[in-house]
């Protein structure tokens, strides 16, 4: 269903019939026989063809309109704005000069009724490729809007720079009037449709104008009864086709149809049906060794394997390995200051910042300087969500370069090759129909808990450097005094005890040697 304004879609848009007129007065103007005169002329050091005077312009639209000459200039600079026409020697200043000043005609292709998109990576290869001619000579808003395009496009800028390059060298095959002539061409367009700061947008393409063409227009009952009707209207209408949703759907339901233990069912058996618990003790969270079709699951989107808290610590083993293990270890601490105590936020954000983002950190991670502005002043009041800028620059960085990189790697190879598959239980057959079946309950939460924090404690163990523990210990051995064992007071009073009883059994024992035969 189309839905349509009182305005017919003029409303907040160029004036497309306007621009129509506009181009038919072009087709005139390059008319072999009726229209100007095109010649080659002499530019710089090279000769372009098919260039012509402003003054040349200037007279034949007098002639063909029959207007004056302020008119025809008028209509000249307009047309020379609007990207029809562009200059060549001077090609920032987009104005009609009326003397001999040389233009040419815009390829049709880029008429702005045709109504392309200035695209982000367009500009950006156009900005990177005059980078490289240039030499990092360019203009300071081109700069500024270079390095906003390199941070919002950062995912693709290999191929922004990889087109620049390609670009540029197909340009140097060409003959030099050619790649002049280009040159002026591209630069005109992107002065059309990429205004610099000073300059008046003459398309202004935006959805809403600076100016409303019905601004002055009364208002009647009937035109409030036609706008009520259109918002209803636009409130039914839906934004996503329903076979486009749909599909999507069942995409994402085929994809994990083999991994839902309702649909496919799950291996051994069933532990709320038997008593078997198996499947609880093979799909624990920190299992030494997971079943393959967990570890398979890992590779479907790089979310499974964040959820998996056996598959972060297998892509933790393989980011050690690159030097990169400070963004998961970012990541987890994130996560938990995010969910855990209330009462500890500013601690951990302080404690965070100290290992993570402080200069000269023990585990410093590298993030844009926005990012990292946005964090420091965020943790002056620090508060749950206060990394989140940080954490997902993280997240996307490890997304996009180290994920595809961990799925190829033997880390992730070995993984599934010792991954097991459990084998189906064979159900046992009972001669009582009537016996009541004695089911195990699912692991304790608490339990569960405390076995990952206890793996947790043991790896955080295995990553304590042993030469800087015993540095500290030297330390504190050379600062305090050597200082008695701490069983000396108790050997010291079982030697009193053993001299005592000594002693007396000498006392008790030594007079029977010196009686007479006879006794007293």
């Amino acid at each position: 269903m189309t839905i349509r304004r009182a305005d017919q879609g003029q409303r907040y848009r160029p004036r497309m019939a306007f621009l129509k007129k506009l181009e038919v007065l072009m087709v005139e103007m390059q008319d072999p026989s009726s229209g100007i005169k095109m010649q080659t002329q002499k530019v710089m050091v090279c000769d372009v063809p098919h260039a012509m005077t402003g003054s040349d312009i200037l007279q034949w639209i007098m002639q063909r309109l029959q207007i004056t000459n302020e008119e025809a200039l008028n209509l000249g600079c307009m047309i020379v704005k609007y990207g029809y026409i562009y200059p060549l020697q001077n090609p920032k200043n987009l104005t009609l000069r009326p003397d001999s000043s040389l233009y040419r005609f815009q390829t049709p292709y880029f008429w702005p009724t045709q109504q392309w998109a200035a695209d982000d990576t367009d500009y950006a290869i156009y900005l990177a490729k005059k980078n490289i001619k240039r030499k990092g000579v360019l203009e300071e808003y081109e700069k500024e809007q270079y390095n906003i395009l390199n941070k919002k496009i950062n995912h693709k800028w290999d191929f922004v720079i990889m087109q620049a390059k390609e670009q540029y060298r197909t340009g140097k095959e060409r003959k030099k009037e050619d790649r002049y002539a280009l040159d002026c061409q591209e630069k005109a367009y992107w002065l059309v449709h990429r205004t610099p700061p000073g300059m008046q947008d003459t398309l202004d393409y935006g959805l809403d104008r600076a100016t409303d063409p019905l601004e002055n227009t009364k208002k009647t009952m009937d035109v409030y009864r036609r706008e009520i009707m259109y918002y209803q209207q636009a409130i039914m209408k839906t934004r996503v086709k329903s076979s486009v949703s749909l599909g999507a759907m069942v995409k994402y339901c085929d994809q994990f149809r083999s991994y839902d233990p309702i649909i496919s069912g799950c291996l051994p058996s069933n532990p709320w049906e038997s008593d078997d618990v198996d499947f609880w003790e093979f799909n624990a969270k920190l299992v030494e060794i997971p079943t393959k079709a967990r570890v398979e699951r890992w590779a479907l989107n790089f979310s499974e394997l964040m959820r998996d808290p056996k598959g972060r610590q297998n892509f933790q083993l393989f980011l050690k390995k690159e030097f990169s293990g400070e963004n998961l270890g970012f990541w987890e601490a994130c996560e938990d200051l995010k969910y855990g105590d209330q009462s500890k936020v500013k601690e951990k954000a302080e404690e965070i910042y100290k290992t993570f983002l402080a200069p000269g950190a023990r585990r410093w991670i590298n993030i844009d300087g926005t990012t990292m502005g946005i964090t420091v002043r965020g943790l002056k009041h620090p508060h749950r969500y206060v990394l989140d800028a940080a954490q997902t620059h993280i997240y996307m960085l490890m997304k996009k370069d180290s994920y595809g990189r961990y799925l190829k790697s033997p880390v992730y190879k070995e993984m599934l090759s010792k991954a097991i598959v459990p084998q189906e239980a064979v159900k046992k057959s009972s001669n009582n129909p009537f016996a009541r079946k004695h089911l195990r309950s699912s692991p304790s939460p608490v339990i569960l808990r405390q076995l990952e924090e206890e793996a947790k404690a043991k790896e955080a163990a295995t990553n304590v450097d042993i030469t800087q523990v015993m540095s500290k210990l030297d330390r504190r051995s050379q600062l305090k005094p050597e200082a008695p064992p701490a069983n000396y007071a108790s050997l010291l009073l079982q030697f009193n005890i053993w001299l005592f009883t000594l002693v007396l059994l000498i006392l008790h024992v030594l007079p029977i040697f010196f009686l007479p035969p006879g006794g007293l």
